[in-house]
């Protein structure tokens, strides 16, 4: 029961914050100068509305979109056909539907931010593990340091030198278009370094924390093997908050594959979200913000949830953990017994890793 209130809260919240997405997202577009048409007509687009739009498109989002219809309608009209899944025709692309374009267009970058954050997890794990087991030497120094400056280097910049290095210095790696595999290298690598940095000094923090805990002293006191020490419970215990990282990460590589994509010439959904904003496609671009946005936040409920299946302290504090007190029999060193001789219930707090 808890559980279903928590994820009704949960739900209200994300459609309340969908609502205020949509309505700034629409109101920045009313706001920006130009239109559909002036651009067009001025040069500025790449197609004409004219030459592609058959005439029920036309008609369609001219009764949908046209300058004669009010805001407050075209707004209305287009959040109906959001929820009901029919957002009409794109300005842009005139004979597929926004909802076509991205039921096509997302798996593309979906599967660019999957491949990236296997790359950034595989990579980054060992490297924080490394620098925590070799703390303050230069292996640390030297992985932190690298960690750091891959961090700060953004995916569009790092795919222009990856561009420079193993596609026009070297000539290995196809540089431009989607027709297999090995197009998915050098895009994949631009989108994992950032997320690398932040995974390895996570996870370095996270270790260093758990080195210091109570369990670690008390088992090294008794003779545990260094190696089982680390293995068994401060890598476990360590790796746990990496479902707080690494769901984020996800929705945000899916959500901010618009350069890289642009670059390498991938028809993902961060590209077709530049050509409608250099067109003003206020239905594809209004579409693609709020599935974006749609993604983060069930990412975050998602990893809520599972964070709130693996560690049983964060289910007491969102009021999921069973109410279920412990007793005592009387006399033990942790309970206290009343005068007729009944043993109080006492809480005994959860540690996760203990030995």
């Amino acid at each position: 029961m808890r559980l279903a209130m928590f994820i009704g809260r949960r739900l209200i919240r994300l459609a309340l914050c969908m609502f205020a997405v949509s309505l700034l997202t629409f109101g920045l577009l009313q706001l920006a100068p130009g239109d559909f048409a002036g651009i067009q007509a001025s040069g500025g687009g790449t197609v004409s509305l004219a030459q592609q739009a058959t005439s029920e498109n036309r008609t369609e989002l001219g009764a949908r979109y046209g300058s004669e219809v009010p805001l407050w309608q075209q707004y209305s009209t287009f959040m109906v056909g959001a929820v009901t899944g029919d957002m009409g025709p794109s300005y842009r692309f005139t004979s597929r539907t926004v909802e076509e374009i991205i039921a096509t267009a997302f798996p593309i970058s979906a599967a660019l931010a999957v491949s990236a954050t296997f790359v950034a997890v595989a990579i980054a794990v060992p490297l924080g593990i490394l620098a925590a087991v070799r703390r303050r030497s230069l292996l640390d120094t030297g992985t932190m340091f690298l960690a750091t400056l891959g961090n700060g280097l953004p995916n569009y910049l790092a795919a222009l030198v990856l561009v420079l290095i193993f596609g026009v210095g070297l000539g290995v790696l196809p540089i431009y278009g989607w027709k297999g595999p090995e197009y998915m290298v050098l895009p994949t690598l631009a989108l994992a370094i950032a997320p690398i940095g932040v995974l390895a000094r996570h996870v370095r923090s996270s270790m260093l924390e758990n080195l210091r805990q109570d369990y670690v002293i008390t088992a090294r006191a008794k003779g545990g093997r260094e190696r089982t020490i680390l293995v068994t419970h401060v890598l476990r215990n360590s790796l746990m908050p990496l479902v707080t990282v690494v769901g984020p990460m996800f929705a945000s590589l899916a959500t901010g594959t618009i350069f890289v994509e642009k670059i390498f010439g991938i028809p993902g959904l961060g590209h077709y979200f530049t050509q409608a904003a250099v067109s003003r496609d206020m239905p594809l671009l209004m579409g693609t913000t709020l599935f974006f946005a749609a993604l983060l936040m069930l990412m975050n409920l998602l990893v809520d949830l599972s964070y709130a299946a693996l560690d049983p302290r964060v289910r007491a504090d969102l009021g999921l953990a069973s109410q279920g007190p412990r007793r005592t029999r009387g006399g033990d060193a942790d309970g206290e017994v009343d005068a007729g001789g009944t043993p109080t219930t006492v809480s005994t707090p959860v540690q996760t890793g203990a030995i």
